[in-house]
């Protein structure tokens, strides 16, 4: 399976912050927002990474990631010159993705918790047409909302309901078989001139192919677009690692214990950054997990 994270548009919601940089680059926490979007996809298993971004992002993730052969892993990059929606992720990634199945995830987005690995894992081997990932909210009417059986297949999409007949939000984790890249290309851009996910993912439920995992309490999602939001996900992170010791999102520490590098190449990737916590820490667990 190959993955994709989509890490472009303005980020306009977080100005002034965003104004000379990308959203993406900011911090949550100790670590560059994209860690998150990034660590799920290895979570799930896959090392084949295409990230897009805006023209004057795609340096800056290039020097921040590289090739990700220091993680086990191969990544590449590519533009959207503008925010044409989320589906265009399809089209620009086309040659990336080839005949496999593919993994997208929106780059500011933030999962984490206790089994959250192994959903992914499994939603990888079982994967059959489309399956979505929902989470509960308060606030359903704010979102895209979706409504399951009691098999977990999808019966309805309704974005912003004034009546939702879930409270499950659509987050911005998305995987789907290939078919997917030609249903894109297919599609005609909204009022808004964007070539919709909704569009993408309504048509594999018109197949009846289209499923929606719920995420459990004892799983997190933040959506970072906002000033709360991205403070909220920091403060999260920090508690998180405060009380019990370990880090969120670290991908050194994921590719070790996924078996993309070995203990030595994380111990050395852990001295070249010494001087920080974050180094150190790297040092300190690579032998360990060994």
């Amino acid at each position: 399976m190959k993955g994709i994270i989509l890490a472009g548009g303005t980020g306009s919601r977080l100005y002034p912050l965003t104004l000379a940089t990308s959203k993406q680059l900011l911090a949550v926490y100790n670590k560059p927002l994209v860690y998150y979007p990034l660590s799920a996809l290895m979570l799930a298993g896959i090392r084949d990474i295409l990230i897009i971004s805006t023209p004057s992002t795609v340096p800056l993730m290039r020097a921040l990631l590289g090739d990700g052969s220091q993680l086990g892993l191969r990544i590449s990059y590519a533009t959207q010159e503008e925010p044409r929606g989320i589906a265009e992720a399809f089209v620009i990634g086309a040659d990336h993705i080839g005949p496999d199945p593919v993994a997208l995830i929106l780059g500011d987005n933030l999962f984490h918790g206790a089994g959250f690995a192994q959903r992914l894992q499994q939603c990888v081997a079982s994967l059959d047409g489309c399956t979505l990932f929902g989470y509960p909210v308060s606030d359903p009417s704010r979102y895209g909302i979706g409504e399951i059986d009691e098999n977990g297949m999808l019966v309805s999409i309704e974005e912003k309901p004034l009546r939702p007949r879930s409270n499950s939000a659509i987050t911005g984790l998305y995987f789907y078989d290939n078919e997917v890249v030609d249903i894109a290309r297919r599609l005609t851009p909204s009022a808004r001139g964007e070539l919709e996910i909704t569009d993408v993912n309504l048509e594999y439920l018109k197949q009846g192919r289209a499923r929606l995992i719920r995420l459990s309490r004892g799983n997190t999602w933040f959506d970072c677009g906002t000033h709360d939001s991205l403070l909220a996900a920091s403060q999260y992170v920090q508690v998180i690692e405060k009380r019990q010791g370990v880090r969120v999102a670290c991908l050194e520490e994921i590719a070790l214990r996924m078996g993309f590098i070995d203990a030595e190449t994380c111990y050395q990737l852990g001295v070249g950054m010494r001087q920080s916590d974050y180094g150190q820490y790297l040092t300190q667990i690579a032998y360990a997990l060994d």
